[in-house]
């Protein structure tokens, strides 16, 4: 357990850390900025270089939606979900600190938003809390139901993690600018806790969705008529 733990920390500390990382540090640099299709990319390849370096040690999880939706479509058990969700939340607030550090490097400096998730006046185009609500449940969803499909024993093996990166990519490239996309609690609280205000109170939403869209994936799975 020890071992799976440390790999679900790791694999959610490079998720922070590269793809917020894209956002604070590259996406809007001047001329040479790699934008939000470039940010997209990023989550994108942080989950499937990870999913092929420890998915073998821990599932590859790296984030707590994933892991109850996985749990509740039979495939982890329920009684190892707290011990991976705190990894997985410990390991996304390390990968925030390291970048705190990074972006606090230079004279002047100001993380901003810092890649935070938000709604309202905190959306990238302020988009209200009912389409945050819907868009982090459906991607979720999504997001969990393509990992259930492209790990299935049914599914070639070796093409689990780009298909679980392209789509956390895709997922990325739709919703930016309603939520600055969550899709993944770990993820959304790790910046939080280093800008705060409404970031923190509106952490709540980002908790809540992502999770719900996660249950609905792993119990809806068998209507696809898919076991292992």
């Amino acid at each position: 357990m020890a071992n799976r733990l440390y790999a679900e920390f790791l694999g959610t500390a490079w998720l922070v850390l590269g793809g917020c990382g894209s956002a604070v540090l590259a996406a809007a640099f001047p001329q040479l900025g790699i934008g939000f299709a470039g940010v997209a990319l990023a989550f994108g390849l942080t989950v499937l270089t990870m999913v092929y370096a420890v998915g073998g040690v821990s599932g590859g999880h790296f984030n707590p939606a994933v892991t109850v939706g996985l749990a509740a479509g039979g495939r982890f058990p329920w009684s190892e979900v707290i011990q991976y969700v705190i990894a997985q939340v410990l390991g996304g607030i390390a990968g925030a600190a390291i970048l705190y550090v990074v972006a606090t490097g230079k004279a002047g400096a100001d993380i901003g938003g810092f890649a935070t998730n938000g709604y309202g006046d905190h959306s990238p185009g302020k988009y209200g809390m009912t389409a945050a609500l819907v868009i982090e449940i459906v991607l979720s969803f999504g997001f969990v139901t393509v990992i259930l499909g492209a790990t299935d024993k049914k599914a070639h093996p070796a093409m689990a993690g780009l298909a679980i990166g392209l789509c956390l990519t895709l997922i990325h490239l739709i919703s930016i600018p309603v939520t600055n996309t969550s899709v993944n609690p770990a993820r959304s609280t790790a910046p939080a806790l280093f800008v705060g205000g409404a970031a923190i109170s509106q952490l709540w939403l980002f908790w809540v969705a992502p999770i719900v869209g996660g249950l609905i994936a792993g119990f809806a799975y068998g209507l696809l008529g898919r076991k292992d």
